[in-house]
């Protein structure tokens, strides 16, 4: 393969510079100068030279944020220093008595100071440079030894892959242990639950848990979808530079594109520390993240050192946390709520009752083993906690303040909406109307097959989907695909032309990809990605209608209830008579290739290093549609490994392991000969 020109070279190294330069602006200081355009023009041009030059690639390229093939599990990564957790105060006058301990401690002629930073409700990682690049990120794990996610924090736009060199006072380290924490914002967390609703997936309960589901998925394709964010605040192992106070670090870390909290105060003495966390309490409604409190740490370094630490926590820190913001109220009733997937919900209607400045009249109570569990019945008094300060729950029924008159919630054996048998499958939580014509399931169903993540109609948005619902015209998904022109031109604020593109893009849907199909058929337990990775194993809608429970089960990453649930949807009449008028309609999804269990590769395992000719995705396909398994760590399990340019540690690993190793036209060769 040719060399890249120079002139290719100067332009990629521009390209890089100028998108790591525009990421810190818009993700870390929050002032971009380019508009989201232009990034991603400069940014498909370099991925285009990357895949055509593959020398030009890089581990710090910011064309590596999309995300590797998926894990078998998280291998373990010790810390170089020990990753201590916090102990917690509750009132000023607790905060005021750790001062006095520390300044005991620490000794009459020590200036005790403190920083003071919003206490995130998030993740705790470290990520560990050298020479500046991004070498592995951990999770905090038992502060110890934590999970290996290096590719899934690369995906992260707010993390350098790369430290800058700005300031001459604070030069790059030779080594650099960060400790930070990854969030999901409010505002981003709310649209990522808007959006798994939509797929008929399980809601996160609040912030903290779906940064924590993002970082540990073991395809960090997935993370890559997420918006995650981090905040960096503190120090593992550094070698190269040092400090005298934490006020120098923020400065350092700055300097080096690593965020920091803009609320950071540098509070002079403890009474400092008692207002800024009373300031924090009452804005904690308007921050864009969640936070659950007040961390202070001793400011200086020297002081830090003399007042040490015990086995599990710095006696130089504390948490100052928030009180809890709770309320009692009575249950009025609880009703059965009907979702897009047909989950029948107990929701608990309450007298309103004020909760951290919000109003709460209604909370879900998930399922009946929830219900069961925590004894909630109607007419109980029950303390409501909002979870993560946005999700009202219930947190328990109080059973002193029952009068006799409470009354035990039972689970509707007829749906409310539809009158369709509800049925509760063995070993699952949930109870459901099993059906696609229910009127509740059917306006988000529509919506949903309609989306861009699914069959992507363009046009068929939510009040057209209201229209079509109220009139009549359309009773499942299936009966898209039989509207007229005049049909739609008859519906409120439709004109000719616009009925023209609609049809015209329902038309156009019928050459759909097969995952976006199954996506959009709204299988309960099956989103974008196991709509793909069925797509990937079955490669038709037949082969699915026919799949077994024991099948599924034998498909990457699909567990015995979701098996369950496919194998339900699949087995409904109601189901496969829609499915057969969507094919009938002209739907031909376009096959995805499939593992074969007969392929050449059949039975091996593969890794995948260095920089090769094609995306590794598309490398990785390749394998999986000869038979193959494609894993991201070597062991004595792995088969090959195929080796591109600039391969590292795993082609030194494999070679101790004395596994093969092939380059790309090995194992083109591997394949073509029949695995031999």
């Amino acid at each position: 393969m040719a060399q890249a020109p120079e002139k290719t070279i100067r332009r990629a190294k521009k390209l890089r510079a100028a998108l790591e330069q525009h990421s810190h602006r818009y993700y870390v200081l929050d002032d971009p100068t380019v508009s989201d355009s232009a990034y991603d023009e400069m940014f498909r041009e370099l991925v285009g030279l990357e895949g055509q030059y593959p020398e030009l690639q890089s581990g710090s390229s910011p064309t590596q944020r999309v995300g590797a093939p998926p894990a078998d599990k998280f291998e373990s990564v010790r810390h170089a220093r020990a990753m201590l957790s916090l102990d917690n105060v509750t009132s000023a006058e607790e905060f005021l008595e750790f001062d006095e301990r520390v300044r005991r401690q620490a000794g009459e002629s020590a200036l005790v100071q403190y920083m003071a930073e919003p206490k995130l409700d998030g993740i705790a990682v470290e990520i560990v440079f050298e020479n500046g690049e991004l070498i592995v990120a951990s999770t905090r794990g038992d502060g110890v030894n934590g999970e290996n996610i290096t590719a899934n924090v690369k995906t992260i736009r707010s993390v350098a892959l790369r430290l800058r060199e700005s300031d001459a006072r604070w030069p790059v380290p030779t080594r650099l242990d960060v400790r930070g924490e990854v969030i999901f914002g409010r505002r981003d967390f709310e649209e990522l639950n808007r959006q798994r609703e939509l797929n008929g997936e399980p809601l996160f309960a609040n912030p903290r848990n779906a940064a924590a589901g993002s970082l540990r998925q073991l395809d960090s394709r997935i993370t890559a979808t997420r918006p995650l964010d981090v905040y960096f605040h503190g120090l593992g192992l550094v070698e190269g530079v040092s400090f005298d106070s934490l006020v120098e670090l923020f400065e350092a870390f700055r300097s080096w594109g690593l965020r920091t909290n803009p609320l950071n105060r540098f509070c002079p003495d403890a009474t400092d520390v008692v207002g800024y966390f009373g300031e924090i309490t009452e804005g904690r409604d308007a921050l864009p993240f969640e936070a659950d409190g007040v961390v202070a740490k001793v400011n200086s370094f020297a002081v830090q050192r003399q007042v040490g630490e015990v086995s599990r926590s710095p006696r130089w820190a504390v948490a100052f946390k928030f009180k809890a913001q709770q309320g009692t109220t009575r249950v009025r009733d609880i009703v059965p709520s009907v979702g897009r997937t047909g989950v029948v919900t107990p929701i608990a209607e309450l007298e309103p009752v004020a909760v951290g400045g919000v109003t709460i009249s209604n909370a879900s109570l998930h399922n009946m083993d929830e219900v069961e569990r925590k004894d909630i019945r109607i007419g109980d008094v029950v303390l409501i906690e909002r979870a993560g300060d946005v999700i009202p729950y219930v947190v328990k029924s109080i059973p002193e303040e029952r009068t006799g008159d409470e009354r035990e919630f039972v689970m509707p054996q007829q749906c409310p909406v539809c009158g369709s048998p509800v049925k509760r499958e063995e070993g699952a939580a949930a109870f459901r109307c099993i059906g696609m014509q229910c009127p509740a399931q059917l306006r988000e169903s529509l919506r949903h097959f309609a989306s861009k993540h699914a069959v992507d109609i363009d046009g068929l948005g939510e009040k057209l989907v209201a229209q079509l619902v109220e009139r009549g015209l359309v009773r499942d998904v299936a009966d898209i695909y039989a509207l007229t022109e005049e049909q739609v031109a008859g519906l409120d604020r439709m004109a000719a032309k616009s009925a023209r593109n609609l049809i015209a893009a329902i038309e156009a849907s019928k050459g759909t990809t097969l995952a976006r199909l199954i996506n959009g058929l709204g299988v309960p337990q099956v989103g974008e990605h196991v709509a793909t990775l069925l797509a990937e194993e079955f490669g038709s809608v037949e082969a699915l209608l026919g799949a077994t429970e024991e099948t599924l089960i034998g498909v990457r990453e699909i567990g015995p209830q979701t098996a369950r649930e496919i194998v339900a949807f699949f087995g409904a009449e109601q189901n496969r008579d829609v499915i057969g008028r969507l094919q009938a309609a002209g739907i031909r999804p376009t096959l995805a290739s499939r593992r074969r269990d007969d392929g050449p590769l059949n039975g091996k395992t593969f890794v995948l290093t260095g920089a090769l000719s094609v995306p590794r995705d598309q490398v990785a396909r390749q394998i999986s549609a000869a038979g193959g398994k494609v894993t991201t760590s070597v062991s004595k399990k792995t088969d090959y490994l195929v080796a591109g340019s600039d391969a590292g540690s795993k082609l030194e690993k494999a070679q101790r392991l004395e596994i093969a190793i092939l380059d790309e036209a090995g194992l083109e060769a591997l394949i073509e000969g029949g695995g031999q």
